[in-house]
């Protein structure tokens, strides 16, 4: 991490001494609320990002980050950044695909694997991301991937057969998809809320990345991880449009350029923690696999329908993203 926060901040020092950013107004000073806790890479990153602004910016910006949902819960953040009562914030927007289907891009499964394929998706699906949070009041910043999504049990799966009725923690609609198809009973559960609802017997398995698996020490109440590697969601980074507008330009250069610092800082952070993490849950007793021969043939399958559906309610614009992603390979 100290790498990474060397190159974070001598970039935006030299940001400071290129763009002058000695603004004469008043400091500004923004709340960034994010929904996981002070230990997770994304927080860190997103502390490293409000450091970065704050010398560029010489002070005339500082960004308070609140972790672990403390300020605002998950689902509440988006919409508390869009009516300016956090000026700035991150969150999964796939968990917002009920309000436009382009918000799930990244959660289409099997569509984007790897780091490398995710990157080529975020690309393509920039330019109409971006136009559709502007008409919701929003500047999108920056956005890194989670490590691939595997499957957590408490019991060995074979196929679909063996997930019929247990409860699933859902995060977004794309994981509620995905447990019905499955045979599962889908409950919706903010990561804050996740030991708990194992603990409580809420829920009994969850499809994530070995990072959320290792933060909330989930050995303690399940045993398997199937290291299906679905898809990688995004954390996205975004800013209140009203808030950002009113900025002198100086300090919405310094944001512009923290936020592409901050998003290659952390997608290299994510890369970098994969295998530590998987690694990390056998190290503390949970058996690790690959989906067998027929589960994995079975979630191929199921992979298959939720991304026709996904293209369907995208509709226009969900295409051209996937014609264009399919271009760039």
């Amino acid at each position: 991490m100290t790498r990474i926060k060397t190159v974070l901040m001598a970039s935006a020092l030299t940001s400071a001494l290129i763009l002058g950013a000695s603004a004469a107004s008043a400091a500004e000073k923004w709340d960034m609320p994010m929904a996981y806790n002070d230990g997770n890479f994304h927080t860190k990153n997103g502390k490293l990002f409000a450091e970065a602004v704050k010398v560029c910016t010489g002070g005339e910006l500082t960004i308070t980050v609140h972790g672990g949902g403390s300020l605002f819960k998950g689902n509440e953040i988006k919409r508390a950044v869009q009516t300016g009562q956090a000026q700035i914030g991150e969150r999964l927007l796939s968990a917002h695909a009920n309000e436009n289907a382009i918000f799930g891009f990244d959660s289409v499964p099997f569509l984007a694997t790897s780091f490398s394929a995710s990157e080529k998706l975020k690309k393509a699906a920039s330019s109409t991301l971006g136009e559709i949070m502007a008409k919701q009041n929003l500047v999108k910043l920056y956005s890194v991937p989670w490590p691939p999504q595997g499957l957590y049990f408490k019991k060995a799966i074979n196929s679909t057969a063996d997930m019929k009725g247990i409860k699933f923690r859902a995060y977004n609609a794309a994981t509620a998809r995905l447990a019905e198809l499955s045979g599962m009973l889908p409950v919706q559960i903010e990561a804050a809320e996740l030991v708990q609802a194992l603990a409580t017997g809420v829920a009994d398995s969850f499809i994530s990345s070995g990072s959320t698996g290792y933060d909330k020490k989930v050995w303690e109440h399940l045993s398997h991880f199937y290291d299906a590697q679905a898809w990688l969601p995004r954390n996205t980074v975004f800013a209140n449009k009203k808030a950002f507008d009113a900025l002198p330009k100086s300090s919405q250069n310094c944001l512009r350029s923290s936020a592409l610092l901050a998003g290659a800082a952390g997608t290299a952070r994510s890369e970098q923690l994969t295998g530590w993490y998987v690694s990390q849950l056998a190290a503390h007793g949970m058996k690790v696999t690959p989906p067998g021969s027929k589960l994995k043939e079975e979630l191929q399958k199921i992979g298959a329908t939720m991304s026709a559906e996904w293209s369907k309610a995208a509709g226009a614009q969900g295409a051209a993203i996937v014609k264009d992603y399919k271009a760039m390979k």
